[in-house]
């Protein structure tokens, strides 16, 4: 390792707990004294103060932890130095740098969208609709908030026009951060240490932005205290930038699930401000009855589609948990629980008789063995789906366990000694495996029981064709029934020559 890859990891050690309680304890320190101290001089050397260790956190940061994309956080930079520039000029005078101050401010808006745009990832909203859909209602009713309270008063003001369009567009600017700022937070994991400072520095931001705007449509607040907020977004963005997790901003990841309960407060939240709207709907407009109306109209039909989505995804949620725990992950067919629930439904087998085929395939240990377990999954799901081809749609098709599988169907005897015979020649054709062609064959034991009324028990039911399937294998008959094990067991001698011997037919 060489020695300039041994300094910043020697930083990255150094910059420990203590640096950040300093770090935050003389911000809030110097910020307090602002606030105490009603005085210009003190307010414009703070704010110099600040900025200007903010924009070293920053530098700090990326020589340290080298991210993958620092362009954005040379765009929150330069919007600190825009936004302090602003903030600067209008506090110097209301009129004569006016609008050169909303200039700089606009462009410090341009820098943090840019910065979030970059970080969100364009690639992660892609397909997400119900995160799309989450994050524009939360814009909806945040502009909804900001045309009723704050937007409306300004254009019902008696200024000049340019004055008017800029007043209300720092509002709808907010609405957009604090869309991006929801969509941000509602799909972070609680590791990424750095965007959630950013997150606490834009809400910071957010609210001194908000201040301003008051303060536009005729509240009395004191400068010192829209300062407040915007000097804690600053030091909360260097902080940010010190953190390791700062070089993982941008970087592709995947948005969890259980984060549609974290964007469904949000929305709750703009539908709790949307409900305001009546109590001051007496003052309003026409213009603005139109426009919050229409808001409002999109608000709720937005929390429709969503509701309906989260249905539909609930079902299918349900769907997909019910289908993995009844069928084999490997073969796609029934599990041995499924067959046994199966067997057990009253109203299916109750007035039917019914045959259970037992499955077994010949010399599969041998292949699991010779080729690996891969090349043996391989087979059982190839063999899964030519037994699948062979039987009826409403048959029951079920992977017993390892290589056994068991078929279920509303067949009579000869019926199933067709079906046996059909079984065997799916297994006359070798198996295409990535090991080449391998052959292998497969014994069957039949089991056959009258309608359900009989006293013939489930377990009764797998266990004889259990048995058959292992006579069918001993004297190499392909299939048997259980009846041929109750004779061969009364019997001196075994029927080699039974009936029921090992079909000569073709592939199917």
């Amino acid at each position: 390792m060489t020695r300039s890859e041994e300094h910043p990891a020697h930083l990255r050690r150094r910059l420990g707990f203590r640096w950040y309680a300093v770090l935050l304890g003389g911000s809030a320190a110097a910020i307090a004294t602002q606030l105490a101290v009603d005085s210009p001089v003190v307010a414009f050397v703070t704010m110099v103060a600040i900025v200007s260790s903010t924009l070293a956190m920053i530098a700090v940061g990326l020589h340290i932890h080298r991210p993958t994309h620092p362009l954005p956080w040379y765009l929150l930079a330069a919007s600190a130095v825009l936004f302090a520039t602003g903030t600067t000029l209008r506090g110097v005078s209301e009129y004569s740098v006016h609008p050169i101050d909303d200039l700089f401010t606009l462009l410090g808006y341009l820098g943090v969208g840019l910065a979030a745009l970059i970080w969100l990832g364009p690639s992660q909203l892609r397909g997400n609709y119900d995160l799309m859909l989450d994050s524009g209602l939360i814009g909806l009713g945040a502009l909804l908030a900001s045309w009723t309270f704050l937007i409306s008063p300004v254009l019902q003001s008696h200024t000049a026009m340019v004055d008017t369009l800029v007043a209300a567009l720092y509002p709808v600017l907010d609405a957009i951060l604090l869309t991006v700022v929801a969509h941000s937070v509602a799909s972070s994991t609680r590791s990424e240490t750095s965007l959630r400072l950013l997150h606490a520095g834009l809400i910071a931001l957010l609210l001194g932005d908000l201040g301003y705007s008051l303060e536009t449509v005729g509240a009395a607040v004191r400068r010192e205290v829209l300062l407040a907020p915007l000097l804690a977004a600053y030091v909360t963005v260097g902080v940010a930038a010190l953190h390791p997790t700062m070089a993982a901003l941008g970087a592709p990841r995947r948005i969890h699930p259980h984060h549609s309960r974290q964007r469904a407060s949000f929305i709750a939240v703009a539908l709790i401000v949307a409900a305001l709207v009546p109590a001051v709907g007496s003052s309003l407009e026409p213009l603005d009855r139109v426009v919050v109306s229409v808001l409002f109209a999109l608000l709720l039909i937005g929390v429709l589609v969503r509701s309906e989505r989260a249905i539909v995804r609930s079902a299918r949620s349900e769907r997909r948990a019910q289908y993995q725990a009844d069928h084999d992950m490997l073969t796609g067919l029934l599990n041995r629980a499924a067959l046994l629930r199966a067997l057990h439904d009253p109203e299916q087998w109750a007035h039917q008789p019914i045959c259970l085929l037992f499955i077994d395939l010949d010399g599969f240990k041998m292949v699991n063995d010779s080729y690996g377990h891969a090349v043996g999954d391989e087979l059982i799901a190839t063999a899964a789906a030519r037994i699948r081809q062979v039987v009826c749609r409403e048959d029951v098709v079920s992977r017993y366990g390892g290589d056994e599988f068991v078929v279920l169907a509303q067949l009579a005897r000869q019926e199933a000694a067709v079906l046996a015979e059909r079984l065997i020649g799916a297994f006359v054709r070798p198996f295409a495996l990535s090991a080449g062609a391998i052959p292998i064959t497969a014994s069957i034991g039949i089991a056959c029981v009258g309608p359900r009324s009989s006293d013939t028990s489930t377990e009764d039911l797998i266990r004889e064709a259990d048995a058959a399937m292992y006579f069918a294998k001993a004297y190499s008959l392909g299939y048997a029934f259980q009846d041929d094990v109750r004779q061969a067991t009364a019997e001196p001698r075994c029927p080699i020559g039974h009936p029921a011997g090992r079909s000569t037919i073709t592939a199917v």
